[in-house]
């Protein structure tokens, strides 16, 4: 532990320079996506604005919930599949600015994606110190899929959300960490991992003290009522009760079978040569995730970032559908990077240095080609 334990959160000052390098490695990203859009003759503004997702939260914050599409194979897309928080503060920021709601959203996931990589820095520094926290903040930014973190989509505001949640949690702010939890549960999903982390956070505290103050009672009953406010109403608006929310989901072909449908799409790809060498990326791919997972237990990460990356990974990993949006579902599971981090914190600063800048890089143009391509499912 650090100095930082003495604190409430790092200050601003603490964090700047993790700030600036996340910040540099989006602006790396963002300038490679307008250099390849103008190639491209696309507009950059609307691939980060415009496309699948961001589409169905604008829809949401322009008219509310109730728009569906049905499809020729009689499958039903409705907007209730997606969480509130995102298109909530899209039609506020459009309320009180000369904003579009497409550009609402914008400016929503650019100041998230700034407070995500200010929590992910207070983590690894609280955690590991500093140089670590600053590098796990410039890797977050520079993953492959980190062109998200700079679209209309909800990744950047849900990180923000569980970084902080899970600062709390590890510093024991009860409170604070249920009310993020709460709110992380109202932005996606997999906030049901974030509520996990309190839960287990005040079980082994109270196992440990043998008592449970007011403050502990208190976050740990605040935790799931996001997530579980938006899929009730889910629930009671078609019928469906405590499955409605499962139901919309399953329309969309999501749903949860252990991995089995992504190892069948695995296997699918060695059918060809071209296909073979896809297969075998994803399948390592896979198991660098889980060597980090394995790493971060060896660390001797907390348990409640552990269980929260194990929900994260198991959730992203084991969905029966989307299987190209993956790599943007495991964005959130920061704490991956933690051994990598530490590793990095522990070079020489002109070293690490230049394999950030270089991973940076790498990120800039895979961003630019994935947007200008196929881009996030």
């Amino acid at each position: 532990m650090t100095d930082v334990d003495r604190q409430d959160r790092p200050s601003l000052r603490r964090a700047a320079p993790a700030l600036l390098g996340y910040a540099g490695v989006r602006a790396l990203g963002l300038l490679a996506l307008a250099l390849w859009s103008a190639a491209a003759g696309k507009s950059p503004h609307t691939l980060l604005t415009a496309r699948w997702d961001s589409l169905w939260y604008t829809r949401v914050a322009e008219q509310g919930y109730g728009w569906s599409v049905t499809l020729p194979d009689g499958d039903v897309h409705s907007n209730l599949a997606f969480f509130p928080l995102l298109p909530w503060l899209e039609r506020f920021v459009a309320a009180v600015s000369p904003l579009s709601y497409a550009d609402a959203g914008l400016l929503v996931s650019w100041l998230a994606s700034l407070t995500t990589a200010w929590g992910i820095f207070a983590v690894g520094d609280l955690l590991y110190g500093r140089r670590a926290g600053i590098c796990l903040a410039v890797l977050w930014g520079a993953l492959p899929v980190g062109i998200v973190a700079s679209m209309a989509y909800s990744e950047a505001l849900f990180t923000a959300l569980a970084a902080w949640g899970l600062y709390a949690v590890v510093r024991q702010r009860w409170v604070s960490a249920g009310l993020l939890a709460a709110l992380a549960g109202l932005t996606r999903p997999v906030g049901a991992a974030v509520v996990a982390a309190v839960w287990v956070a005040a079980a082994l505290w109270i196992a440990r003290e043998r008592r449970a103050p007011w403050r502990l009672v208190a976050g740990v009953l605040l935790a799931p009522l996001g997530a579980a406010a938006y899929v009730l109403w889910v629930g009671h608006r078609t019928g469906g009760g405590l499955f409605g929310y499962l139901d919309v989901q399953e329309q969309w072909g999501n749903g949860f079978d252990g991995g089995l449908s992504f190892a069948r799409f695995v296997a699918d790809k060695f059918t060809s040569l071209p296909g073979a060498l896809a297969g075998i990326g994803l399948i390592v791919g896979v198991a660098l995730v889980l060597w980090l997972y394995v790493a971060g237990v060896r660390q001797r990460q907390p348990v409640p970032l552990l269980v929260y990356t194990g929900i994260v990974v198991v959730l992203a990993l084991c969905a029966s559908g989307y299987f190209g949006s993956k790599p943007r579902l495991l964005l959130p599971a920061f704490p991956l990077l933690l051994p990598i981090a530490v590793a990095l914190a522990r070079w020489r600063t002109s070293r690490s240095a230049w394999v950030l800048g270089g991973l940076a890089a790498i990120s800039a143009v895979y961003g630019a080609f994935w947007l200008n391509g196929s881009g996030p499912p």
